[in-house]
Protein backbone atom coordinates (compact mmCIF):
# COMPACT_ATOMS: atom_id res chain seq x y z
CA UNK A 1 0.00 0.00 0.00
CA UNK A 2 1.58 3.57 -0.73
CA UNK A 3 2.96 5.51 1.98
CA UNK A 4 0.41 8.12 3.22
CA UNK A 5 0.71 10.84 5.37
CA UNK A 6 -1.61 9.52 8.11
CA UNK A 7 -2.73 6.22 8.73
CA UNK A 8 -5.88 5.38 6.09
CA UNK A 9 -8.29 4.81 8.55
CA UNK A 10 -7.43 6.60 12.28
CA UNK A 11 -6.06 9.69 10.24
CA UNK A 12 -3.12 9.75 12.29
CA UNK A 13 0.70 10.26 11.86
CA UNK A 14 3.56 9.55 14.66
CA UNK A 15 3.10 12.21 17.16
CA UNK A 16 -0.51 12.44 17.33
CA UNK A 17 -0.91 9.96 19.89
CA UNK A 18 0.91 8.30 22.87
CA UNK A 19 2.55 5.02 23.12
CA UNK A 20 -0.19 4.02 26.22
CA UNK A 21 -3.66 3.96 24.57
CA UNK A 22 -6.93 2.81 25.90
CA UNK A 23 -9.32 1.68 23.06
CA UNK A 24 -13.14 1.70 24.20
CA UNK A 25 -15.55 0.47 21.17
CA UNK A 26 -18.27 3.16 21.48
CA UNK A 27 -16.74 6.99 20.09
CA UNK A 28 -19.35 8.38 22.46
CA UNK A 29 -16.98 7.28 25.35
CA UNK A 30 -13.70 9.12 23.75
CA UNK A 31 -14.17 12.20 25.67
CA UNK A 32 -15.44 10.50 28.89
CA UNK A 33 -12.19 9.01 28.64
CA UNK A 34 -10.00 12.04 27.75
CA UNK A 35 -11.69 14.16 30.68
CA UNK A 36 -9.75 11.71 32.80
CA UNK A 37 -6.32 13.17 30.72
CA UNK A 38 -4.27 16.60 31.25
CA UNK A 39 -4.79 18.90 28.24
CA UNK A 40 -6.58 16.62 26.14
CA UNK A 41 -7.76 17.68 22.72
CA UNK A 42 -9.61 15.30 19.56
CA UNK A 43 -6.41 14.69 17.00
CA UNK A 44 -8.91 13.40 14.66
CA UNK A 45 -12.40 11.14 13.97
CA UNK A 46 -13.05 8.94 10.81
CA UNK A 47 -15.69 6.57 10.75
CA UNK A 48 -15.97 4.70 13.94
CA UNK A 49 -12.46 5.96 15.33
CA UNK A 50 -12.63 9.00 16.90
CA UNK A 51 -8.90 10.00 18.81
CA UNK A 52 -8.35 12.41 21.73
CA UNK A 53 -4.59 12.74 23.27
CA UNK A 54 -3.83 13.85 26.30
CA UNK A 55 -1.67 13.47 29.54
CA UNK A 56 -1.42 10.79 32.31
CA UNK A 57 1.93 11.27 35.20
CA UNK A 58 3.32 13.48 32.34
CA UNK A 59 3.18 10.41 29.75
CA UNK A 60 1.77 11.26 26.62
CA UNK A 61 -2.03 8.75 26.00
CA UNK A 62 -4.23 8.11 23.51
CA UNK A 63 -7.56 7.14 23.60
CA UNK A 64 -9.24 6.01 20.48
CA UNK A 65 -12.35 4.29 19.73
CA UNK A 66 -12.71 0.97 17.51
CA UNK A 67 -16.25 0.68 16.93
CA UNK A 68 -17.87 -3.00 17.06
CA UNK A 69 -16.33 -6.02 16.67
CA UNK A 70 -12.36 -7.81 16.00
CA UNK A 71 -12.12 -6.36 12.21
CA UNK A 72 -12.28 -2.68 13.45
CA UNK A 73 -10.37 -3.18 16.56
CA UNK A 74 -7.32 -4.80 14.63
CA UNK A 75 -7.26 -1.79 12.45
CA UNK A 76 -6.88 0.47 15.07
CA UNK A 77 -4.23 -1.63 16.86
CA UNK A 78 -2.54 -1.88 13.98
CA UNK A 79 -2.28 1.79 12.90
CA UNK A 80 -1.87 2.78 16.57
CA UNK A 81 0.81 0.67 16.31
CA UNK A 82 2.36 2.35 13.23
CA UNK A 83 2.15 5.43 14.83
CA UNK A 84 4.28 4.70 18.14
CA UNK A 85 1.58 3.24 20.17
CA UNK A 86 3.19 0.01 22.64
CA UNK A 87 0.64 -0.57 25.41
CA UNK A 88 -3.18 -1.00 24.80
CA UNK A 89 -6.27 -1.25 27.22
CA UNK A 90 -9.20 -2.29 25.73
CA UNK A 91 -12.49 -0.93 27.97
CA UNK A 92 -16.12 -1.55 27.32
CA UNK A 93 -18.64 -3.69 28.03
CA UNK A 94 -20.07 -7.42 28.12
CA UNK A 95 -22.40 -9.69 28.92
CA UNK A 96 -22.05 -11.94 32.00
CA UNK A 97 -21.99 -16.03 31.51
CA UNK A 98 -21.01 -17.02 35.05
CA UNK A 99 -23.75 -17.43 37.39
CA UNK A 100 -21.30 -15.56 39.90
CA UNK A 101 -21.37 -12.10 37.05
CA UNK A 102 -23.97 -9.47 38.29
CA UNK A 103 -24.60 -6.72 36.44
CA UNK A 104 -22.68 -3.69 37.54
CA UNK A 105 -19.10 -6.19 37.70
CA UNK A 106 -16.00 -5.79 36.44
CA UNK A 107 -14.74 -8.62 34.16
CA UNK A 108 -11.26 -8.34 33.68
CA UNK A 109 -10.25 -10.69 30.78
CA UNK A 110 -7.28 -13.32 31.31
CA UNK A 111 -7.69 -14.86 28.01
CA UNK A 112 -10.46 -15.02 24.93
CA UNK A 113 -12.71 -17.61 23.32
CA UNK A 114 -11.63 -17.05 19.62
CA UNK A 115 -15.06 -17.63 18.27
CA UNK A 116 -14.49 -14.87 15.65
CA UNK A 117 -12.37 -14.48 12.57
CA UNK A 118 -10.31 -11.56 12.54
CA UNK A 119 -7.61 -13.44 14.67
CA UNK A 120 -7.50 -16.67 12.51
CA UNK A 121 -5.78 -13.95 9.72
CA UNK A 122 -3.44 -13.29 12.48
CA UNK A 123 -2.74 -16.98 14.19
CA UNK A 124 -3.78 -20.30 13.52
CA UNK A 125 -6.45 -21.25 16.03
CA UNK A 126 -4.08 -23.41 18.29
CA UNK A 127 -2.62 -20.40 19.51
CA UNK A 128 -4.24 -19.03 22.19
CA UNK A 129 -5.78 -15.20 22.83
CA UNK A 130 -4.08 -14.13 26.06
CA UNK A 131 -3.93 -10.98 28.13
CA UNK A 132 -0.70 -9.55 28.69
CA UNK A 133 0.32 -10.25 32.61
CA UNK A 134 1.45 -6.53 33.06
CA UNK A 135 -1.75 -4.73 31.90
CA UNK A 136 -4.07 -8.01 33.26
CA UNK A 137 -2.36 -7.63 36.57
CA UNK A 138 -3.07 -3.70 36.38
CA UNK A 139 -6.71 -3.77 35.78
CA UNK A 140 -7.10 -6.55 38.57
CA UNK A 141 -5.69 -4.42 40.70
CA UNK A 142 -7.04 -1.06 39.27
CA UNK A 143 -11.04 -2.52 39.39
CA UNK A 144 -10.26 -3.74 43.66
CA UNK A 145 -8.57 -0.47 44.77
CA UNK A 146 -11.57 1.25 43.37
CA UNK A 147 -13.60 -0.88 45.22
CA UNK A 148 -15.49 -2.70 42.60
CA UNK A 149 -16.88 -6.39 42.83
CA UNK A 150 -14.02 -7.78 40.03
CA UNK A 151 -13.68 -11.06 38.51
CA UNK A 152 -10.91 -12.40 36.35
CA UNK A 153 -11.14 -14.75 33.90
CA UNK A 154 -11.83 -16.29 30.31
CA UNK A 155 -14.13 -14.15 28.12
CA UNK A 156 -16.18 -15.18 24.76
CA UNK A 157 -15.53 -13.24 21.83
CA UNK A 158 -18.20 -13.35 19.13
CA UNK A 159 -18.61 -11.90 15.94
CA UNK A 160 -22.74 -11.78 16.54
CA UNK A 161 -24.39 -9.80 18.52
CA UNK A 162 -28.07 -11.57 17.72
CA UNK A 163 -26.32 -14.85 17.61
CA UNK A 164 -25.86 -14.66 21.24
CA UNK A 165 -28.87 -12.96 22.00
CA UNK A 166 -31.72 -14.40 19.41
CA UNK A 167 -29.79 -18.10 18.59
CA UNK A 168 -33.19 -19.27 17.17
CA UNK A 169 -33.41 -17.31 14.28
CA UNK A 170 -30.39 -18.52 13.06
CA UNK A 171 -29.83 -21.44 10.63
CA UNK A 172 -26.83 -22.63 12.71
CA UNK A 173 -28.80 -22.05 16.21
CA UNK A 174 -28.13 -25.14 17.07
CA UNK A 175 -24.29 -25.02 16.85
CA UNK A 176 -24.96 -21.99 18.52
CA UNK A 177 -26.64 -22.68 21.30
CA UNK A 178 -24.74 -25.80 21.85
CA UNK A 179 -21.41 -23.94 22.13
CA UNK A 180 -22.69 -21.16 24.63
CA UNK A 181 -23.50 -24.53 27.02
CA UNK A 182 -19.79 -25.30 26.46
CA UNK A 183 -18.66 -22.37 27.33
CA UNK A 184 -20.75 -21.91 30.78
CA UNK A 185 -19.52 -25.74 31.89
CA UNK A 186 -15.73 -24.56 31.47
CA UNK A 187 -16.68 -21.06 33.51
CA UNK A 188 -16.33 -18.78 30.95
CA UNK A 189 -17.07 -14.95 32.98
CA UNK A 190 -18.93 -12.97 29.94
CA UNK A 191 -19.09 -12.51 26.75
CA UNK A 192 -18.18 -9.60 24.24
CA UNK A 193 -17.09 -9.13 20.73
CA UNK A 194 -13.59 -7.37 20.76
CA UNK A 195 -10.73 -8.85 22.85
CA UNK A 196 -9.98 -12.27 21.21
CA UNK A 197 -9.03 -9.95 18.60
CA UNK A 198 -7.00 -7.59 20.38
CA UNK A 199 -4.99 -10.17 22.03
CA UNK A 200 -3.34 -12.20 19.20
CA UNK A 201 -2.98 -8.93 17.04
CA UNK A 202 -0.89 -7.69 19.91
CA UNK A 203 0.98 -10.84 20.02
CA UNK A 204 1.74 -10.84 16.63
CA UNK A 205 2.66 -7.15 16.70
CA UNK A 206 4.33 -7.89 19.62
CA UNK A 207 2.44 -5.40 22.27
CA UNK A 208 0.61 -5.15 25.03
CA UNK A 209 -3.05 -5.68 25.97
CA UNK A 210 -5.25 -6.35 28.73
CA UNK A 211 -9.09 -5.81 28.43
CA UNK A 212 -11.48 -5.37 31.15
CA UNK A 213 -15.62 -5.07 31.02
CA UNK A 214 -18.69 -3.38 33.07
CA UNK A 215 -21.05 -6.36 32.72
CA UNK A 216 -24.11 -4.97 31.50
CA UNK A 217 -26.93 -8.02 31.88
CA UNK A 218 -26.80 -11.70 32.65
CA UNK A 219 -28.96 -13.73 30.50
CA UNK A 220 -28.16 -16.50 32.61
CA UNK A 221 -29.06 -15.27 36.05
CA UNK A 222 -32.04 -14.30 34.50
CA UNK A 223 -32.91 -17.47 33.56
CA UNK A 224 -32.06 -18.73 36.75
CA UNK A 225 -34.74 -16.20 38.56
CA UNK A 226 -31.97 -14.61 39.90
CA UNK A 227 -31.92 -10.55 41.20
CA UNK A 228 -30.18 -8.40 38.87
CA UNK A 229 -30.59 -4.87 37.62
CA UNK A 230 -29.03 -3.51 33.81
CA UNK A 231 -26.55 -1.38 34.05
CA UNK A 232 -26.17 1.67 31.60
CA UNK A 233 -23.55 3.85 33.26
CA UNK A 234 -20.13 2.70 31.94
CA UNK A 235 -17.98 4.89 33.64
CA UNK A 236 -16.31 1.84 36.32
CA UNK A 237 -14.79 0.36 33.38
CA UNK A 238 -13.32 3.54 32.25
CA UNK A 239 -12.16 4.40 35.68
CA UNK A 240 -10.49 0.98 36.19
CA UNK A 241 -8.92 1.74 32.59
CA UNK A 242 -7.69 4.85 33.37
CA UNK A 243 -5.99 3.82 37.01
CA UNK A 244 -4.49 0.67 35.57
CA UNK A 245 -3.16 2.68 32.38
CA UNK A 246 -1.41 5.19 35.72
CA UNK A 247 0.09 2.06 36.90
CA UNK A 248 1.48 0.72 33.95
CA UNK A 249 3.31 4.14 33.39
CA UNK A 250 4.53 3.93 37.29
CA UNK A 251 5.59 0.46 36.85
CA UNK A 252 7.58 1.52 33.35
CA UNK A 253 9.51 4.56 34.67
CA UNK A 254 10.18 2.42 37.94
Amino acid sequence: MQELEKQFHIRCAPGDVGRYCILPGDPGRVPAIAAYFDDAREVAYNREFRVFTGYLLGEKVTACSTGIGGPSAAIAMEELRKCGADTFLRTGTCGGIDLNVRAGDIVVATGAIRYEHTSREYAPIEFPAVGNWEAVNALVNAAKGLGYRVHAGVAQSKDSFYGQHSPDASPVGYELKAKWEAWKRLGVKASEMETAALYVVAAALGVRCGACFQVIWNQERERAGLDQDMVTDTSAAVRVAVEALKAMIAADRA
